[in-house]
């Protein structure tokens, strides 16, 4: 099971989005049987997609941006999932390393949480492989 991070939900929703096509790899081509949401990657979704900035100035009204994200979550391979039993444990280990920047947070959760729940954490993002044991998938531009 594929944890997707934020980044990678957006890519492939957006069209013109510099990741589209290589997102749109991920999914028919690398993605595991089932992909999921945690409660941070919708919000983080939904956040993101109602941006001007992010959206090049066209973002979605909350509405749609609802929609889309339902839209996700309608099709039988995606899921919501719980937090894991763990996950804070997990993401204790990694404070108490001490190597974690104020910036992190969200990236040391979602490392957490797929590490914790068994997932393989995809993502855009190179900051992830700085977390010992957890299995990602970096997609490369």
């Amino acid at each position: 099971m594929d944890l997707p991070d934020v980044n990678v939900w957006l890519a492939f929703s957006v069209a013109d989005h510099p990741h589209h096509q290589r997102a749109r790899r991920y999914w028919y081509e690398e993605s595991g049987d089932e992909l999921v949401f945690c409660r941070v990657t919708a919000l983080g979704f939904l956040r993101l997609a109602t941006n001007a900035t992010v959206m090049g100035g066209q973002p979605l009204t909350v509405s749609q941006a609802w929609q889309a994200y339902s839209s996700f979550r309608r099709l039988p391979e995606v899921a919501l999932a719980a937090e894991p039993e763990g996950c804070e444990e997990c993401l204790e280990e990694w404070i108490l390393e001490n190597t974690l920047t104020p910036r992190q947070w969200t990236d040391a959760y979602l490392a957490a949480f797929a590490k914790a729940g068994g997932f393989r954490l995809v993502s855009f993002d190179g900051d992830f492989t700085s977390f010992d044991g957890l299995d990602l998938l970096r997609l490369e531009a």
